[in-house]
């Protein structure tokens, strides 16, 4: 490459990240995100108007809720990669589009197999979008101490969505129809797509060798099987299920595939060489952990203030509020202590937060104690945060440019498999120290009894159906067995916040603030199409 070449792609780099206009490009970005994590929750509180209107069976009921996340997480790595190749924004576009088709069609339903396929395309377009939000980011924000203060941006702004999404399905359910959850999608699509054209900067990574179709495929398809068995897991299924045993075995030997695929290349989908850095492979591992911790912890948070507590569906939202600002301020003040304490203190800072924080909350028993849920909540989701921050934030950065949809990619096929590993994990935990104490109940029947250590649900529905004093002594049985499970499951999920402590040791002492190595970034005119290899 001459000096002439390197001196116009470092130009057409720095241009990209440099004035005011990157801060309007992290808004646009920050609302393409805010978009697709409400989309991952809005569904939940319109479960039952969707049920009442459409019908579906049980089994399509349960696809409606999880084809989302399945195929977004599926699909990270397949778009993150071939943003890298076709050009970031140009995905993250189609994404926007196909977002917003989606959401009509999802709004406009009138039977379940049409909702499932709409909720699959936005699943689609979620994983054309959210890999595509942090590779851009990435290149648009070249100083890592400005990129770490948007980095805080971004993760802030998907701790609102989160929370958001419940919140706004719940008033548009009382005043629309339960399509608006979807319909309320379209109008902020049209005003992005034009928007992202004009304010965002195109990029591509290296464009060496052909595009690896067949080992893009390899990895959705394993992905796919991996997170579908985790999610069975996760709902309550049997361990030995051959519907749950098949697509984790057929998924890891795909995954197992396409890594000896990528090594054998000469120029693989995903540099794999990224895991022998460690502290791109150890942030990997510290976002599987944090969100193995949040997500089960918070539904059986939720179970506990609804069943336990007795509190309505709005009242817990609300408890559990202050967890999501909590959030939001580490993500905000995140940039200032990566730069003063480090990615290895605070990382390991958020998890011994967060995992005492966890062990406080084994004081909750069978009566509502708000202070200390206050206090609990807003430790966890500042401790969480702050890991989540540092961890998002050293693997970006440790990832070359070139490949920074890649890695955003596996960032978010991380996070997304993380939560359904949580689920999964979390609830047995909780189930076995569970059901145990609902077996010697004197009085009830032994079907009863089975059926009752199901879930506290199922166990307050058998002690109202057998009445008298029977059932008030299963009711108070079932209640305390939960607190029991609860303690037991939080005391593990503080295991595992150590043990991430632990792993954050390998991460960098300081944060290296140097200017990244000058990468060519093709301007979009003069850019050939890749090839595609199969």
């Amino acid at each position: 490459m001459s000096l002439t070449t390197t001196a116009a792609a470092e130009l057409r780099r720095r241009a990209a990240g440099a004035g005011a206009n990157r801060w309007v490009v992290l808004v646009v970005l920050c609302v393409s995100l805010l978009l697709v994590a409400v989309d991952a929750t809005v569904l939940h509180v319109a479960v039952p108007a969707v049920t009442e209107d459409l019908r579906p069976g049980a089994i399509e009921l349960l696809w409606i809720v999880d084809v989302y996340p399945l195929v977004c997480a599926s699909l990270l790595i397949l778009f993150g990669t071939l943003g890298d190749r076709v050009g970031r924004r140009r995905i993250l576009l189609l994404g926007y589009a196909l977002f917003g088709v989606a959401s009509g069609l999802a709004a406009l339903a009138r039977d379940p197999q049409v909702l499932i396929m709409a909720r699959a395309l936005l699943g689609v377009g979620g994983a054309m979008i959210m890999p595509a939000t942090l590779s851009i980011l990435r290149q648009v924000f070249p100083d890592r101490r400005e990129r770490a203060l948007a980095i805080g941006v971004w993760s802030a702004v998907a701790a609102v969505g989160a929370a958001v999404g419940p919140l706004l399905g719940g008033f548009l359910l009382e005043h629309f129809w339960w399509g608006s959850v979807f319909l309320v999608n379209i109008p902020l699509m049209l005003v992005s797509l034009p928007v992202g054209r004009i304010l965002l900067p195109e990029s591509r990574g290296a464009s060496d060798g052909p595009w690896d179709v067949v080992g893009a495929l390899t990895a959705a398809a394993g992905l796919f099987g991996v997170v579908l068995g985790v999610k069975r897991l996760g709902g309550g299924e049997a361990p030995g299920s051959v519907f749950t045993v098949a697509p984790l075995v057929v998924g890891a030997v795909l995954l197992v595939l396409f890594v000896r695929r990528q090594r054998r290349r000469t120029h693989p989908l995903v540099d794999l060489g990224m895991f022998a850095r460690p502290a791109f492979s150890t942030s990997v591992g510290c976002i599987v952990l944090a969100m193995l911790a949040l997500v089960g912890l918070e539904l059986i948070a939720a179970q506990y203030l609804q069943l336990v507590l007795g509190l309505s569906p709005l009242e817990t939202g609300l408890r559990l509020l202050p967890l999501t600002f909590a959030a939001m301020a580490a993500g905000l003040a995140g940039a200032r202590m990566l730069r003063r304490f480090g990615p290895r203190r605070m990382v390991c800072f958020g998890f011994c937060l967060t995992a005492g924080a966890v062990v406080l909350l084994t004081v909750m028993g069978a009566t509502d104690n708000p202070a200390l849920l206050l206090s609990g909540f807003v430790l966890l989701g500042f401790g969480l945060e702050t890991t989540l921050f540092g961890a998002y934030e050293s693997m970006l950065s440790e990832a070359p440019t070139a490949q920074a949809g890649g890695a955003a990619a596996i960032g978010e096929t991380s996070y997304q498999l993380g939560a359904g590993i949580g689920i999964a994990l979390l609830g047995s935990v909780m189930n076995a120290a569970y059901a145990p104490g609902l077996s010697a109940v004197p009085g009830v029947p032994a079907s009863a009894s089975a059926s009752a250590g199901h879930s506290l649900g199922e166990a307050y529905e058998v002690a109202g159906k057998l009445g008298g004093p029977v059932g008030a002594a299963l009711h108070r049985a079932a209640r305390d067995s939960f607190v029991h499970g609860l303690h037991v499951t939080l005391l593990v999920s503080a295991g595992l916040l150590l043990l991430g402590a632990v792993m954050a040791l390998r991460l960098p002492r300081v944060m290296q603030c140097a200017e990244p190595p000058a990468v060519e970034v093709p301007a979009p005119r003069e850019a050939t199409q890749p090839r595609v290899s199969v």
